[in-house]
């Protein structure tokens, strides 16, 4: 006698439901690896705004406006540059806050500093 599948009417969709109650993890995941892209990426970009001040800055030129400047244009009003002179160099920091996704998080600020030599 073959054997005959028997299929309960109840089980119908089972495994849909299972799969909607994953959907939320899935879901925090997809937030959390975007987050870290985020804090990557502001890293990144304070590193070049350091570079950036600090070349001007040893050119007597305006540090902050460089390191504005030198990051993409939805962090530049979230950029600020110090420079610090000392002997023959000098050296700036630039701090850039990291955007959260969640809105009420603050994940605070990236700092990257770069010393260049004075241009005499």
């Amino acid at each position: 006698m073959p054997y005959k599948r028997v299929r309960r009417r109840r089980d119908r969709g089972q495994a849909a439901i299972e799969y909607l109650g994953f959907i939320p993890i899935l879901m925090l995941l997809a937030m959390a690896v975007i987050q870290i892209g985020l804090i990557a990426y502001t890293a990144q970009q304070a590193g070049t705004a350091a570079r950036a001040g600090a070349r001007a800055a040893s050119l007597r030129q305006g540090a902050g406006q460089a390191c504005a400047n030198a990051v993409s244009d939805w962090l530049a009003g979230r950029t600020s540059c110090l420079p610090s002179y000392g002997g023959k160099e000098v050296t700036v920091t630039a701090d850039v806050d990291i955007p959260s996704i969640v809105p009420g998080w603050k994940f605070g600020q990236a700092h990257k500093t770069a010393t260049m030599p004075l241009d005499h």
